[in-house]
């Protein structure tokens, strides 16, 4: 008790997560005192999320209003998260599923997809908060890229400026390509680097393997991540990247045997070791498999999944059996020691269809 508040504060309980200066709060009247301090709980909020994602929600609008305390309880609890129908101006047309959208800023870029009769498109929609939506070629915003590699069976890869002036796909040329493939996943890391795991050849075997494209270099490379073990192949999963260079693999239609089934297997891997391996949270008969607790979502596939502040992972929607649509929200900690599955329960309308579509966070706490 003979530290000094400042170096209390600064040395110590900056460190602690945000669920343990909330405990810590309520131990004394002077540790309450220093846990209502706003620098304090930044700097707890920038330890456990990253600095990327204290920047963002520095610009988010209300943020300075509610405060960092207030920040973190709400996106601790997610107490706050409802579903909430938002009306745009201009329309996506023709309609289509399958397509694939991501953030740019407070954006949302959506690129192709399937219409009618299985035809593939390759236009390219913005949509964001001072816009209505419109062709990509009128819409100025960040820098982004985005790729498409399933318009039937292809290995190509795109890259789209949206600083240019007027704003261009250009091919990649890159070396030693992967398989083509389609209804693979993929994720990125550090905003350079794409992977992409499984899917379906053209001869309709199922895929396992992982590539790796960093789109930093001068002349772009694909690596495969070479693994002593890979999951069950299959398709249709979603890859999540949380904790900087970890990324999670969940769900999809996997082989077993001469058969297929819809999973609902959890598997992660770290980027960041020397010899990168997958590890398996969940899945009979797995190496090193275990259940988590709580109440696990049904197996699936077509669905998507989201990487939210301290790596918690999202999971919505997807192809259930029996189900015409799954409705219920899923978030998983693979943080933790023991990982549990937890049901989310947020007031609002969901979607009434969910599966076939595309998700991303934009900068604000909204997918």
């Amino acid at each position: 008790m003979q530290i000094s508040d400042e170096v209390l504060a600064l040395k110590i309980l900056s460190r602690l997560t945000p669920r343990d200066i909330a405990s810590v709060g309520s131990v004394c009247r002077r540790l309450y005192e220093l846990t209502k301090n706003e620098d304090l709980w930044r700097m707890v909020c920038q330890n456990a999320w990253g600095s990327e994602t204290t920047r963002v929600l520095e610009t988010v609008p209300g943020a300075k209003r509610l405060g960092w305390g207030r920040l973190a309880r709400e996106l601790t609890t997610l107490e706050a998260a409802a579903w909430r129908k938002l009306t745009v101006g201009g329309a996506v047309e023709p309609s289509r599923c399958n397509f694939s959208a991501c953030a740019v800023g407070n954006r949302v870029v959506l690129f192709g997809g399937e219409g009618v009769n299985m035809q593939p498109m390759n236009d390219t929609f913005c949509v964001g908060p001072e816009l209505h939506k419109s062709r990509m070629a009128t819409c100025q915003s960040e820098l982004s890229a985005s790729w498409a590699l399933g318009q039937g069976l292809l290995n190509d890869v795109f890259v789209l400026d949206l600083d240019a002036k007027h704003p261009t796909w250009r091919e990649i040329s890159s070396l030693a390509p992967p398989l083509p493939r389609s209804w693979h996943s993929s994720c990125t890391l550090d905003g350079t680097k794409l992977i992409v795991s499984g899917g379906c050849a053209d001869s309709g075997v199922l895929l396992s393997d992982t590539f790796l494209l960093d789109l930093s270099m001068e002349k772009p490379i694909w690596r495969e991540i070479p693994v002593a073990w890979t999951p069950p192949s299959r398709l249709g999963h979603t890859l999540s990247v949380y904790g900087g260079r970890k990324i999670l693999m969940f769900g999809g239609l996997a082989k077993s045997g001469p058969l297929r089934f819809r999973s609902s297997d959890v598997f992660t891997m770290d980027l960041s070791e020397e010899e990168p391996c997958w590890r398996c949270v969940t899945g009979s008969g797995m190496p090193g498999a275990g259940n988590p607790g709580g109440i696990a979502p049904p197996p699936r596939l077509d669905h998507v999944a989201v990487s939210l502040p301290g790596g918690r992972i999202l999971v919505f929607g997807g192809s259930v059996a029996g189900l015409h649509s799954a409705s219920q929200l899923y978030i998983l900690d693979p943080t933790e020691e023991k990982p549990t599955w937890r049901i989310l329960n947020v007031p609002g309308r969901p979607p009434r269809f969910a599966w076939g579509h595309s998700t991303c966070v934009v900068e604000g706490p909204e997918l």
